[in-house]
């Protein structure tokens, strides 16, 4: 059976627990080289431990894989710069950079703390930015330099992005960011031979099982379709050279079904061709409500 990431080099941030994890060893399973990266924080950024991010390269290499692990902090510029420099020292290349690390401090926006707010921002937003824009820069010099290049950015956004979410206003702020970075990155990387692409997945993880009663694991042999290895097949495709067609997408998975997102597009418009006045304002909007479709409900409502 051929193996779609056959000697391409892969980082994957978060991979110590949950979708991460998956997402390292299914690389694993189709040939890649992973930097598996991982603090090893609580669900929610406090602490650190080298142990998951060790216990993922073996499980790794005990498949035959090639593996290495990395505790950088990928929100931290500096340490971002060496996740990526590790792939260069330890493989000689890299070609996918799957963003996945992140945790959660829900908080109703009334309630949420400047440092919850920051928090959050800053290891989903920030640290999307950070590994990528350092890998982009590498695959940059490369394509200058005359060398082809085949390269990917796997984001991760969320429904909550996409949608907006009681409790999340800092994670679903970030994972909307995400998207909109994702589209930004297709636009302008493509010239450079890499692509840009994000998926909002739902699995039962650390951040969501607390929350979510009836993401279980059912019992026997019937499908789990709550399981974080469901979401890895898409992402190791997208991660591939068979994907290269594909950029500028986000990507909803959830169990064996594989979905696209729209998102924002310009609706229906009144042009009067001159200056509004104030009192006119009101019969004009809800004419454009009239004709724009129902917004998607925001999760929790």
């Amino acid at each position: 059976m051929s193996k779609i990431c056959q000697g391409r080099v892969v980082i994957v941030t978060g991979a110590g627990r949950g979708i991460g994890r998956a997402h390292a060893l299914e690389f694993g399973r189709q040939g890649a080289r992973v930097i598996v990266n991982d603090l090893g924080s609580e669900s929610d950024g406090s602490g650190s431990s080298s142990g998951p991010a060790g216990e993922v390269v073996e499980e790794i290499r005990a498949l035959g894989g090639e593996a290495v692990a990395n505790g950088a902090d990928i929100a931290d510029w500096d340490q971002a710069g060496a996740l990526v420099q590790q792939a260069l020292d330890s493989f000689g290349r890299l070609d996918v950079v799957v963003n996945n690390a992140g945790f959660v401090r829900d908080r109703m926006f009334v309630s949420a703390s400047e440092e919850e707010w920051d928090a959050v921002i800053r290891v989903h937003l920030k640290g999307h930015f950070c590994t990528a824009r350092h890998a982009a820069k590498y695959w940059r010099d490369q394509s200058k330099a005359g060398q082809a290049v085949d390269a990917r950015i796997i984001n991760t956004s969320s429904g909550a992005g996409l949608q907006g979410s009681i409790g999340q206003s800092a994670y679903a702020s970030a994972k909307g960011g995400i998207a909109a970075l994702t589209l930004v990155q297709a636009a302008e990387m493509g010239r450079y031979g890499v692509t840009a692409n994000a998926i909002a997945p739902a699995a039962r993880t650390r951040m969501t099982e607390a929350i979510f009663s009836d993401m279980a694991a059912p019992e026997g042999d019937l499908f789990d379709e709550n399981a974080p290895e469901n979401i890895s097949p898409l992402v190791v495709w997208l991660g591939s050279t068979e994907s290269r067609e594909v950029s500028g997408r986000v990507f909803e998975v959830k169990g064996g079904i594989i979905g696209t997102s729209d998102g924002w597009r310009d609706g229906p418009i009144i042009d009067k061709g001159a200056r509004w006045e104030p009192d006119e304002i009101a019969a004009a909007v809800h004419e454009l409500i009239e004709k724009s479709p129902v917004p998607q409900k925001v999760y929790g409502t």
